[in-house]
């Protein structure tokens, strides 16, 4: 239908006509851009796996703490509450508390065992001993939940310079091409520097979604740090009020 008297054209899909041209760019280039980008398509396979396993793994984690947070909240007994992170799914707190009561039941038998007379029955001694403990099931938590993280930090860090690398390589086969040749127009330039900057393209798309993923992980990472601590005082607070009925 004409538009102010001048004939109306019918454009193509430029996404499908870009993705096609990509691909051509591709299969053109030369091998060590081939092996560049091969190298940057592992990377970011890993990564996203890596991201898909983390997210399923911190949404456990904030689902079942808030229920054995809320078990502890509404007072029942540390062997009940034992019991329960014994069934429930493995999570940092549930590890904290279970390193926690283990250590208090041991230093228990141990002053139960004690000949009488020997020793005095104090709270500050247990405390301290289940303080350590605590702490020490903590920082184990903290480090298997960065496990993988260093990679998503190195995709991020590494891939835009190695789609870099094999960019500048492209660009150098390109003006090598130009060379043999003798020709500079456009027609010969533009398709070797297109296959070049796609290696720029592929490790900016490695990258961005890692740096993204390993700050938004490392936040999440705090906050579940961050609740720990606070369960630890608040466990070590109940026995230091209930120390001679535990």
């Amino acid at each position: 239908m004409p538009y102010f008297g001048m004939p109306v054209t019918v454009i193509p899909a430029a996404a499908g006509i870009l993705d096609t041209r990509v691909f051509q760019h591709v299969l053109l280039a030369g091998p060590i851009v081939k092996f560049v980008l091969l190298l940057l398509v592992v990377f970011s396979v890993v990564s996203w796996a890596i991201i898909i396993l983390k997210f399923k793994l911190f949404k456990g984690i904030e689902r079942h703490q808030s229920q054995f947070a809320k078990s502890f909240a509404e007072g029942k007994s540390l062997s009940v509450l034992f019991d329960l992170s014994e069934k429930s799914e493995r999570t940092p707190m549930t590890e904290v508390f279970r390193t926690g009561y283990l250590e208090l039941t041991r230093i228990q038998r141990g002053r139960a065992a004690e000949p009488a007379g020997v020793g005095t029955r104090t709270g500050a001694f247990p405390l301290e001993n289940v303080e350590r403990a605590m702490r020490k099931a903590a920082n184990e938590e903290t480090s298997l939940m960065e496990t993988y993280l260093p990679f998503l930090a190195t995709t991020g860090s590494a891939t835009p310079f190695i789609g870099l690398f094999g960019t500048v390589w492209g660009i150098m086969n390109a003006f090598s091409g130009i060379a043999a040749s003798g020709s500079a127009t456009l027609a010969t330039v533009a398709p070797g520097i297109a296959e070049a900057l796609v290696a720029t393209a592929a490790g900016l798309a490695a990258a961005i979604p890692s740096v993204m993923a390993y700050n938004y992980f490392l936040n999440r990472i705090r906050a579940v740090s961050t609740r720990i601590d606070s369960f630890t005082i608040e466990f070590l607070n109940f026995l230091e009020r209930n120390i001679d009925k535990v």
